[in-house]
């Protein structure tokens, strides 16, 4: 699990474009926090996981490894900021799967 944890921690800092001095600010600890659970050398306290998956909007579960898919609590938004993720989302999947007929 903790293995799983770290190489997660690190990827999705990466795909944030974030160094761990900017993950560690954002969350009021030291770069050294961030660097320990990402080595695997430590992990992080329960508030620090879940203060993780919310900078990540990912679920808890996946940074542990107990699911593959990563998730948007939608949540925290309001309902029209919900309805402008839907609507997002439907035009990312009108232009991966376009309508039969369509150029």
């Amino acid at each position: 699990m903790i293995h799983t944890l770290s190489s997660r921690i690190v990827d999705l800092r990466r795909q944030s474009g974030m160094t761990q001095a900017e993950l560690a600010r954002r969350m009021h600890l030291s770069r050294s926090s961030v660097n320990s659970w990402e080595s695997a050398a430590s992990y992080p306290s329960i508030d620090s996981l879940i203060s993780l998956s919310q900078v990540f909007h990912v679920s808890t579960d996946y940074l542990l490894g107990v699911s593959s898919s990563k998730s948007i609590p939608l949540d925290q938004y309001n309902s029209h900021e919900q309805e402008l993720i839907f609507r997002l989302l439907q035009y990312f999947d009108e232009q991966r799967n376009p309508p039969a007929g369509s150029p």
